[in-house]
This record gives structure tokens, C-alpha cells and sequence, in this order.
């Protein structure tokens, strides 16, 4: 089983997702965008032609799905998005660092990368998207918080 989320765009899915794989260092394996449609699919204005109507991202056993969306088929999709984060978990606190870096340009830091009660580094951050992250370093056994 995979569970993978779905991240939803107003014409920025393209740019979001090559944004993603060069920071994540993935693959993109699939975007269709709505021009390549079947001659039956409702959504057929001009306007809609470069979104994409799926894109599927690779990284390593992981991946992110995304399409582009209007508020006329997805009503909330202009508004913030809240009540989940992508969440990114390695071992290697440089690793995390980067990844938060990277991520946060353009956006905005929710927590600064630091060390926490539970992880030597983490942080939160929405990126230039809109999309909430949050960026998680798994602690070694012996690993102690240095106050506290």
C-alpha cells in the first residue's frame, strides 16, 4: 500500500512540481495537461489548455500527485489550504536543512529549523505555492536534546 497526497494548483502545478523535484531530487513521470483530454471531458476552455489535469512525482519508494483545478470544480481551491502538511522525515539533519531552505524561498517560515524536545532539527514552512510543509529530522537512539 502507498498512501500519497494529492496537492491541488491553479495553474502553477507544472512550475510547483519541477520546483519539487529539483529540490527533492525526483522524477516527474507523468503531466497531461487538459489539452491532452479526450474529446468528451467537460473541461475544454482554451484558457485551461497548459494546466494540468495530473502530474505524478517520484522520489526514491515516495511520491506526491498534483493537478490544477478551478474554483468551479474544486470551490476551495483559491483559498489557503490548512488541516495538512506535506511531511518530509530523513535522518540527516543537513539533508532536513536544505530541504527547509530550499523550500521556504519565497514563502513563509511557520517554525525556523531548529532542534525541538523530539528532533535535532524541524521546522515549518508554506512555500511559494501555498502548500504547508513541515520538515523532520528522525532523532538516532542515544540522541538527547541539548536543553532540557
Amino acid at each position: 500500500m502507498k498512501i500519497v497526497t494529492s496537492l491541488s494548483f491553479q495553474g502553477q502545478c507544472r512550475e510547483a512540481f519541477e520546483f519539487y523535484a529539483d529540490v527533492l531530487g525526483g522524477k516527474i513521470t507523468a503531466a497531461f495537461p487538459y489539452s491532452e483530454a479526450p474529446p468528451d471531458m467537460p473541461i475544454t476552455d482554451d484558457k485551461y489548455k497548459d494546466w494540468l489535469m495530473h502530474c505524478w512525482l517520484e522520489v526514491g519508494d515516495q511520491a506526491l500527485m498534483g493537478a490544477d483545478m478551478d474554483v468551479e470544480w474544486a470551490p476551495n481551491v483559491d483559498k489557503p489550504k490548512n488541516g495538512f502538511d506535506v511531511t518530509l522525515h530523513t535522518d540527516d539533519i543537513a539533508q532536513a536543512e536544505r530541504w527547509f531552505t530550499r523550500l521556504a524561498e519565497g514563502g513563509r517560515t511557520v517554525m525556523p529549523f531548529a532542534e525541538t524536545f523530539w528532533s535535532p532539527g524541524y521546522g515549518a514552512l508554506v512555500d511559494r505555492f501555498g502548500v504547508p510543509w513541515m520538515v523532520n529530522t528522525v532523532p538516532s537512539g542515544d540522541w538527547k536534546p541539548s536543553h532540557g
